[in-house]
């Protein structure tokens, strides 16, 4: 116990270090915390000089609570559970194999580490791209789950910020279903990752933006605003009844699994879904949902 207790204990202080650090140190390329509000900034003019709902305020409705959502969820989640729980439970996985005289190590295909790094970059991006595509069905084909994604879903107005309004439970399932397959493939660099979380990053935040793009041909491999925005439709087609267009940066899943719905225009489609109306509307309501607190 006092080895998971030291793992927590270091976890935190190792994680708290790493966040002053990209804070206060900007001379490196793959700082997350600088790279989220540049490319926020980004997004964001392009809202402004490209709207295709042109009749949407620029501070759209929940644009503060989004924006702190942005950065609760992307550093402030990490320092108070994310970190902590991550590294204890992979620790704790790697204890229950050496139970019965194995280790993640005799799972793994193959390192990506000894292929070339454009290579092992593609591999790294399609296997957690489809993992967490199939995450994304999870947490609408089951009403557990269901209960901690309708805070994404509760965004009524899209706009940037909204790419990360997310209940905190959401990265602890995402990570969880996360770790084998990445455990298979072998390790990568943090900042050779750090290209593809940026990519990542930039199509979540145009998919979520009040932009009118599909890019092409593209929109068959890439995820877009035109078919994202369907994804948040309160009305859903009897063929998806539990949601559409689930891909996060890539669309090709969808199309290859029949789960694409895009049947017109949907700019001034209805966001949101049944008995929204009814959702805390607050970040502290939302956060411990679906507990409720007495009025």
């Amino acid at each position: 116990m006092k080895r998971y207790i030291d793992i927590i204990k270091n976890a935190y202080s190792g994680y708290w270090n790493y966040l002053k650090n990209e804070i206060i140190t900007i001379n490196h390329w793959d700082n997350f915390f600088y790279g989220l509000i540049v490319i926020s900034i980004l997004v964001w003019i392009l809202e402004i000089a490209f709207p295709w709902r042109k009749d949407q305020s620029i501070f759209r409705k929940d644009f503060w609570l989004d924006t702190f959502y942005m950065f609760f969820n992307f550093f402030l989640l990490n320092l108070i559970v994310l970190i902590a729980l991550t590294d204890t439970a992979a620790h704790f996985f790697d204890d229950i194999l050496g139970l019965v005289g194995l280790s993640i190590a005799n799972f793994q295909l193959f390192d990506v580490d000894n292929l070339p790094l454009w290579l092992g970059l593609l591999i790294f991006f399609i296997v957690s791209d489809f993992t967490q595509w199939n995450t994304h069905r999870l947490l609408h084909r089951v009403p557990f789950l269901w209960n901690f994604h309708k805070v994404h879903h509760s965004v009524k107005e899209m706009g940037f910020a909204a790419h990360l309004r997310y209940h905190w439970m959401e990265p602890i399932v995402y990570k969880s279903l996360l770790y084998i397959p990445i455990a298979i493939i072998g390790g990568f660099d943090a900042k050779h990752v750090a290209i593809v979380h940026f990519f990542s990053i930039t199509i979540g935040h145009l998919n979520h933006a009040n932009l009118g793009w599909d890019y092409g041909v593209l929109k068959y491999v890439f995820n877009n605003p035109k078919m994202h925005i369907w994804h948040h439709a309160r009305e859903l087609p009897k063929k998806g009844s539990y949601g559409v267009n689930f891909g996060l940066t890539l669309s090709i899943w969808d199309y290859l699994f029949k789960t694409d719905y895009v049947p017109y225009n949907g700019k001034d489609i209805e966001l949101g879904f049944h008995g929204d109306e009814d959702f805390p509307k607050d970040f502290v309501g939302q956060e411990i949902y679906p507990i409720k607190l007495k009025k």
